[in-house]
């Protein structure tokens, strides 16, 4: 009857449905490995987080890869690209689409940090779930803005690239830039925020996109 049910339960201690338990695991699941990652992140560490045991969490969860699975998807709803797609359509300046795709994915990544967070141990882990994480977080960008560029390129409004190597590269920088918001932040006096980060950078991206004028 109420949204995050299982959290007012857990707070008033009535016991919770087989959903709102399995609800309240994955939620636990994700802040752990968001901060442990995949490797470090064990059963009894969760168990202990959701105030079950082990036996009880493995009655919802066959094992951690199946509950790594899980926290994906439920991950999965909040990199929505689909609106995205539809603004890139509409634009045919290069260096509006660089400014769509970069404010896209800071609004997603710096709402979400725990997205950031899993690609980044995904990288370092090298598990067998790391694909999947790529998958999900960053490649519906690297698609999207892929297709994009071809599309220009047939227009003849950019120059000749692999629209793949490109693609990778600008998603690269942006999600770099998303998850070393904190670290700049922490290392120097000056806080480089998105919009100033997007201001300085696209343009020098987009000029190399560009069909450059010969000259008479």
């Amino acid at each position: 009857m109420i949204t995050n049910g299982w959290r007012i339960c857990v707070t008033m201690g009535i016991r919770l449905t087989a959903e709102q338990r399995k609800k309240q695991i994955i939620h636990k699941a994700t802040t752990l490995f968001a901060r442990y990652g995949f490797d470090r992140m064990t059963v009894k560490m969760l168990a202990s987080a959701c105030g079950i045991t082990e036996p009880a969490l493995y009655r919802h969860f066959s094992g951690k890869e199946k509950l790594y699975d899980e926290v994906l998807k439920s991950l999965e709803s909040k990199v929505k690209v689909g609106d995205l797609k539809e603004d890139l359509a509409a634009e045919n300046n290069v260096e509006g689409i660089l400014y769509l795709v970069a404010q896209h994915i800071f609004s997603t990544y710096l709402g979400h940090s725990e997205l950031s967070r899993l690609l980044l141990y995904s990288s370092l882990e090298k598990h067998s779930m790391s694909g999947r994480v790529f998958d999900m977080v960053r490649a519906p960008y690297i698609k999207v803005l892929g297709d994009t560029l071809a599309r220009l390129m047939k227009k003849r409004k950019i120059r000749k690239v692999n629209t793949v190597i490109t693609a990778r590269c600008f998603v690269g920088m942006v999600m770099d830039c998303t998850m070393g918001q904190n670290l700049w932040n922490r290392m120097q006096s000056r806080q480089f925020k998105p919009e100033v980060v997007m201001k300085n950078n696209i343009p020098i991206f987009a000029r190399g996109l560009m069909i450059q004028a010969r000259k008479k």
